[in-house]
Parts: structure tokens; C-alpha cells; sequence
């Protein structure tokens, strides 16, 4: 089992403040594990609902009538499959005195959730668990290649432990169809599971680049519409990620579409048919998927939530990878494959012009972070793994 105190540390301050917390993100990634182990800590009487579970299912057939009597901690997991449940989880922590507190365990956002949103404003937390972080990993490792290893095998647990490459990429493979064939499905969602695995290929293919969906749309012979439609379910399954643009008003050309990316690299490169570190290296997305790893790992040990990072870029060719507003200060993040990285021309242009209060070139390797000029550092891989990177070692 793989300790992961930050999200722990998160879900407890959560549930002492709110009467509701979820649990929110990909299939496998490890809530169910993470919900086991906050419950092992819980001083309260802890019951726990498995929503898949035939057994559970039945036991909440008047789940008024089994929930209403429970104190402590009440886990419910897979809460996407049972969106009717949302009402009555309204008026039970609307009691007084809250008898209990509820953990919703999902693998659908709110916006999939029929009725989660509206039925519990103001009563529900929401916490997104992704894949293994490079902190979470370190303790762990074994060799000098264990973030290349993750990069390649990807973030959820099975494909990252599985005994091989082979196996890794054969859960992953199964996971993919898994997720096309059942779990969808489940949400409600009517599609040929091939045609969504062409769209998810398509979009591996576009992966670190500005949406496009005229272009796409013509390619698989659908609406801009149908495709918008595709792009939505992945990204609120945490399949996706759109990276909004940074709009400065600077009376520059500015890049006004998102950026997409493939949200775990595991997936993406069993989408790309990847199978090993030496075909990701000679592949033509190896910078991209770099950047969505590093791009992810960054988010997560920044803690910006959404609405606190983006991407500039001018239609002159000036850019920025990620810019996250966040306590008042802006922080730049580039993101380059290499061991040894230079300041760019591109990298003085987004300083100045979006006044960042730093910027960090985020790189190949390991050892410290060390400067490329006033204002910038490059920035290991590794660093990430540290205990104080980043917001503590930026100036």
C-alpha cells in the first residue's frame, strides 16, 4: 500500500468542516483505498456501502429507512451509479448535531452527477484524487530511472506496481475497454464504444496541443457539436484535461483555445501504441507527453484548483506552459526535455509581459534547482519529489 498523507491529511480537515466530502476521480486510482484508510483512523463507528456491490445495492433499497439510524462515518462508494440517493443526503446532514458525516466516493464530476451540484451546495467538499505523485513515489524508489518509470507506465497504482512493463501495459489496455464498455455505460452514456476510442486515439495524437474541434470533427465525420460532446465526457471522467488560455489584454494576437491533454501518460502512450521507454523516446508526442506529465505533477504539488492555472500564447510565437495565479503572487512554469535547458527568447517575453513573479523551467535529471537568470531557475524533475518544492523554494 502506498501512503499518501497529503490527500489523508486534506480529507480529514474536510470532514470536520462539512458534513458531506467527495471523493472525486478516475477508475483504479486508488479512492476506495484511501477512503479504507481514513476510516482506520476514524475514532467514530465507520459503515461502509459499495454501491457495485449486489449485496449493498440491496441494502439501500429504502435508503432512507438503513441511512437515517447510522452515526459516525457513513462511505458510499461509486456514488455516480445511485444519482437518487442526493436528495436524501441533503436532508440527513441538514440534522442537528450531525449524527453523521457522509464520504461520496465518485468516478464522474459533478457536472456527470445528475443532481450532486444542486442537491448538496453548500454542504459538500470536493477533493480530486489523480495519479501517484513523484512525492508519494520517492519514498519508494529503487533506482535512478523510477521517474522515468512513471512517467512511461502512468499514475494509477496497478499500472505503476504491476510486476512488468508487459503487465502494466496490459492493465492498462483492459482498463481502457473496461472504461469504454462498462463504465460509461453506467453513467448513462449511450456511445459506441468504438467510436469513442477513435476520438480518445485522435486526441492522444493532438496531446499538448490547442483544441481544434473543426479540424477533428471533419476527420471522424461528426458535428463540432458531437465533438465538443466527446471531449466533455472525457474530461468530466478525468480521461482529459483542457487547459484553459491566459487572456492578458496586451494588444497581442492571443491564443484563445484550450489546450487538451491526455490526462494520465500511461493511457496515452497505450493509446499511441507505446510499449517502451526506447519507442517513447523516438516518438514524435515524447516532448508532449513529458509536458503533460511534468504539467500535472506541477499542478499537484502547487495545489491550484481550477479557475488558478492556464497557458498564454501568441499567435507570434511567444508562450508560456503554465501560468498559475495563486496567493497573490504568478508563477511561470516552463517545461523542457532536457537535462540542461537555456532561457529562450519566448520565456523573457512571457516574463515581462504577464509580470511573473517567477519562472521555473522544469527539466530532466535530479540534484537542486539552480539559476538561468534573474527571475529564473531550472528546475529537476526530482525537485518535485522533495518535501518543500515548490512554492517554499521560489523567491
Amino acid at each position: 500500500m502506498i501512503a499518501r498523507p497529503a490527500h489523508l491529511q486534506r480529507l480529514s480537515r474536510l470532514l470536520h468542516g462539512f458534513p458531506v466530502v467527495a471523493i472525486l476521480g478516475p477508475r483504479q486510482v486508488g479512492k476506495t483505498t484511501l477512503a479504507r484508510q481514513l476510516a482506520g483512523q476514524w475514532p467514530d463507528p465507520v459503515r461502509y456501502f459499495d454501491l457495485e456491490d449486489p449485496e449493498d445495492q440491496a441494502r439501500l433499497g429504502d435508503p432512507s429507512f438503513v441511512l437515517k439510524p447510522l452515526t459516525g462515518l457513513v462511505v458510499l462508494d461509486e456514488v455516480q451509479l445511485r444519482p437518487d440517493l442526493f436528495p436524501l443526503l441533503r436532508v440527513l446532514a441538514d440534522r442537528p448535531g450531525l449524527p453523521a458525516r457522509f464520504l461520496l466516493l465518485g468516478s464522474a464530476s459533478p457536472d456527470l452527477i445528475r443532481g450532486a451540484a444542486e442537491s448538496l451546495a453548500g454542504r459538500v467538499a470536493f477533493h480530486e484524487l489523480d495519479g501517484l505523485a513523484l512525492d508519494e513515489l520517492a519514498p519508494l524508489a529503487q533506482d535512478r530511472d523510477w521517474i522515468d518509470a512513471r512517467w512511461l507506465r502512468g499514475g494509477f497504482p496497478r499500472a505503476w506496481l504491476a510486476e512488468d512493463l508487459a503487465a502494466s501495459r496490459e492493465w492498462r489496455e483492459s482498463f481502457i475497454r473496461t472504461y469504454l464498455e462498462r463504465d460509461l455505460p453506467q453513467l448513462g452514456i449511450k456511445l459506441p464504444a468504438l467510436t469513442l476510442r477513435r476520438f480518445w486515439t485522435m486526441l492522444a495524437h493532438y496531446h499538448g496541443q490547442t483544441w481544434n474541434g473543426s479540424e477533428l470533427a471533419r476527420a471522424l465525420s461528426v458535428s463540432d457539436k458531437t465533438l465538443s460532446r466527446y471531449l466533455d465526457i472525457l474530461e468530466g471522467t478525468y480521461m482529459a484535461t483542457r487547459l484553459p488560455p491566459w487572456h492578458a489584454n496586451l494588444g497581442k494576437r492571443e491564443v484563445k483555445a484550450p489546450k487538451v491533454y491526455v490526462a494520465d501518460t500511461g493511457l496515452l502512450h497505450s493509446l499511441l501504441r507505446i510499449g517502451t521507454g526506447d519507442d517513447l523516446l523516438a516518438h514524435p508526442k515524447c516532448g508532449a507527453s513529458w509536458e503533460g506529465f511534468m504539467l500535472h505533477q506541477v499542478l499537484r504539488r502547487t495545489g491550484a484548483q481550477r479557475g488558478e492555472y492556464f497557458f498564454w500564447g501568441v499567435h507570434s510565437g511567444a508562450e508560456l506552459d503554465l501560468l498559475v495565479i495563486k496567493d497573490g503572487r504568478r508563477l511561470g512554469f516552463e517545461i523542457k526535455l532536457t537535462r540542461s535547458p537555456a532561457v529562450t527568447p519566448s520565456m523573457r517575453s512571457a516574463r515581462e509581459h504577464l509580470r511573473l513573479d517567477h519562472l521555473s523551467v522544469i527539466c530532466h535529471g535530479d540534484g537542486a534547482p539552480w539559476p538561468l537568470a534573474e527571475g529564473i531557475d531550472a528546475v529537476p524533475a526530482a525537485c518535485l519529489a522533495g518535501p518543500r518544492w515548490p512554492l517554499a523554494a521560489i523567491p
